[in-house]
């Protein structure tokens, strides 16, 4: 049995690479709870944000706190598609290690519909949006909620995996469109990054992508600060 998983590749730039693979491996760990969670004909329990202990304060919005702003109980009509349940919710607080030891924190969250499939992150790195639409060759940048903001094309990869241990394989995935929004107004480093990709292959629309994020960024933890 051989199963196809989707995750985002994005931008020219190491923290971006880096990016790809955390949620790399928190789909595929999503598509096995699909696979396997269905005993009989129930069906799988109702897709919720983890239940976790909050950890220790760090001044930063955790996975969770990322989860509990993308899980509205109208993410399905801001998408366009109503009469959708979501399948998988699944958050991670990871981070990312580059070269001399530095440690960027990126926590994530991703909702799977039929139709779509939507991530909110946040990414720490210290490094402003203003310019960043030359480096993901977009030929503008763009304002967003009052913050800089840019947004940009990129793909999904591809990985089949088999869960009989079998030989894996990747490839190009499917298209998604993404936005890059400054966390706080004056651009003094970081980002959330909302992305949209969908099943069947087509371009998201760019319409429904900023009006999911301009009704999800301003519930995140701490945005209001950045104003």
């Amino acid at each position: 049995m051989a199963e196809d998983v989707g995750a985002p590749v994005k931008g020219p730039n190491a923290w971006r690479q880096a990016f790809a693979a955390v949620a790399l491996f928190a789909a595929i760990g999503g598509a096995l709870w699909v696979s396997e969670a269905r005993p009989g004909n129930s069906g799988p329990p109702p897709a919720t944000c983890s239940d976790e202990e909050p950890g220790k304060p760090t001044g930063r919005v955790t996975g969770a706190q990322l989860c509990e702003a993308l899980h509205r109980k109208d993410l399905a009509e801001l998408l366009g598609t109503p009469a959708e349940s979501a399948k998988t919710v699944q958050s991670n607080d990871g981070s990312v290690g580059l070269e001399g030891g530095k440690d960027i924190p990126m926590p994530t969250a991703e909702i799977e519909f039929d139709t779509y499939t939507v991530t909110l992150s946040a990414t720490y790195d210290d490094l402003p949006v203003a310019g960043a639409h030359e480096l993901l060759g977009e030929p503008k940048q763009r304002t967003v909620l009052g913050r800089p903001a840019v947004l940009y094309s990129d793909r999904t990869i591809r990985i089949s995996f088999r869960l009989d241990g079998g030989d894996t394989d990747s490839g190009p995935g499917v298209p998604l469109r993404s936005l890059m929004v400054a966390q706080d107004a004056k651009d003094g480093g970081g980002s959330f990054d909302v992305t949209l990709w969908r099943s069947d292959g087509m371009v998201p629309d760019d319409a429904v992508l900023l009006r999911v994020a301009e009704k999800i960024l301003p519930t995140v933890p701490g945005w209001a600060a950045g104003s």
